[in-house]
């Protein structure tokens, strides 16, 4: 009884410290004002089932209510008292969970350079897509124009533009190897220390290493960002998972996707990206010597993003994940389709090893590791911001997961990555107001969470289908 009391009294000291704070909207230009529905000092949303992303079950018949950005009561909409001067929305037959927090995306896509492969800022149409697909933070895994980036993250702040808050890495750590034009490259440790401390001058605040940098770059790296307090993640593979958890790596991209920990006499340092492929494909799905990478990583407590729409076989699936075929430019549209058409029936081997993914990220999860989402919208043109988002989430449900375990994932999990789980990744008073309201159920359909209807950041609530929309025919071009 006193703890219950106790707790009534702080709500009440919340509610009342909130109402007495002056408001300060934030100011949205015309561009931007064009897609909110909802920019009420107060809003209620009632009857709402709510998934509150902390993997508690679903509650049903809840109300919301927003006050200034933040979200000041969740309860049974009975006992909650609806404030007078809120704009109410009654959600019904709806689903209210957490903004996204996604760990693997980029403002670019992909755009060959003749036969080479490349990619190309879509610093227009990514970051509004990602928020139309209920993505309210994103950290960008990789950048090929950071000035760029962080300019975006500045403008979508001012209300300039249409966008998440975004957690900015700075350009690829990687050594000459690959003729990609836009990747960046390094040249020993010395060089990647000088490039991190650079960067993260200049606002950076990730960093990541990719498939040929060195366990004497990582190292490098590492020291740098750890003593400012950021964090470094890898899409590896001349370094193994365990050499970079020694390292002290944070984080881990693709899932078990790019691990060379399994082939047979590995030379250090040296990148053979099919030999990683074949050791994978021939790795019993519950291989000993994968359950102990698990639990040494877990013990390092390094993070492992899922990225399983990049990795999504062809067959019988969708040309684009997520049902973004018509975001593309015509003749990307077609050239996806193509791709699509001509590898029906043939990516058996992809098929085989998608399987054993999900199920190591399953493994990982319920050994007690931080798992983590993301989309990747690189690698062969199919996976788009937005519509790849809302695929994550479906995926980790095929992959075993519960929908709640899924939404947890794809909120909470991202929010304890960044530190910032105390303001972000759940639906609970006091936190900021970063919700997705869903005209469905989720949980009796995964599919239903491609039917948001609005996405609040800070509590100004945008019209997803509308964000959508204005984005059809368009990506490819910016």
């Amino acid at each position: 009884m006193l703890v219950s009391t106790r707790h009534r009294l702080l709500s009440g000291a919340f509610l009342l410290l909130m109402a007495a704070l002056p408001v300060r909207a934030q100011q949205f230009t015309p561009q931007v004002q064009e897609f909110i529905r909802v920019n009420s000092p107060t809003v209620a949303l009632t009857d709402a089932k709510v998934i509150d992303g902390t993997g508690r079950p679903a509650q049903l018949h809840q109300t919301v209510v927003l006050r200034q950005g933040r979200i000041v009561q969740v309860g049974p909409a009975k006992k909650v008292k609806v404030p007078a001067d809120a704009q109410v929305i009654n959600c019904a037959g709806k689903t209210l969970i957490p903004g996204l927090v996604m760990l693997h995306e980029h403002l670019y896509y992909t755009m060959p350079t003749g036969s080479y492969f490349n990619i190309a800022q879509m610093p227009y149409s990514f970051p509004r897509l990602y928020l139309a697909g209920g993505a309210t933070t994103i950290r960008t895994a990789g950048s090929i124009e950071p000035q760029t980036d962080l300019a975006i993250q500045r403008m979508v702040r001012e209300g300039k533009l249409i966008g998440p808050e975004m957690d900015v890495t700075a350009p690829y750590m990687e050594e000459p190897a690959l003729d990609i034009p836009a990747l960046n490259t390094i040249k020993g440790p010395e060089d990647a220390a000088a490039t991190t401390t650079f960067w993260a001058n200049k606002g950076c605040t990730s960093f990541k290493m990719y498939m040929h940098a060195t366990r004497a770059d990582l190292a490098a790296v590492v020291r740098e960002a750890h003593a400012r307090q950021l964090k470094v993640t890898g899409h590896l593979c001349s370094i193994t998972y365990r050499e970079a958890a020694e390292i002290g790596i944070d984080n881990l991209e693709h899932g078990f996707m790019a691990s060379s920990d399994f082939v047979p006499n590995k030379a250090p340092d040296v990148a053979d990206y099919p030999a990683g492929r074949r050791s994978l494909l021939q790795l019993p799905v519950n291989s000993p010597a994968m359950q102990d990478l698990m639990r040494f990583l877990i013990s390092k407590k390094v993070a492992l993003t899922s990225t399983l729409p990049v990795f999504e076989p062809y067959t019988g699936r969708e040309v684009v994940l997520g049902g973004g075929l018509s975001a593309l430019l015509p003749q990307l549209q077609e050239r996806e389709t193509a791709t699509w058409q001509q590898n029906q029936q043939k990516d058996s081997a992809s098929v085989r090893l998608f399987k054993k993914e999900m199920a190591w990220e399953k493994q990982f999860y319920d050994a007690g590791g931080l798992l983590v989402a993301g989309t990747d919208p690189t690698g062969a043109g199919r996976t788009i911001a937005g519509y790849a988002n809302r695929r994550q989430i479906e995926l980790l449900v095929e992959a075993g997961f519960t929908p709640v375990q899924a939404i947890k994932i794809s909120t909470l999990n991202g929010a304890i990555y960044l530190g910032r789980d105390k303001e972000i990744g759940t639906i609970e008073a006091g936190k900021q107001a970063d919700l997705v309201l869903i005209d469905g159920d989720p949980e009796k359909d995964i599919q239903q969470v491609r039917r948001m209807e609005l996405v609040f950041k800070q509590g100004v609530g945008f019209d997803s289908m509308k964000l959508f929309d204005s984005m059809k025919g368009k990506v490819g071009l910016n």
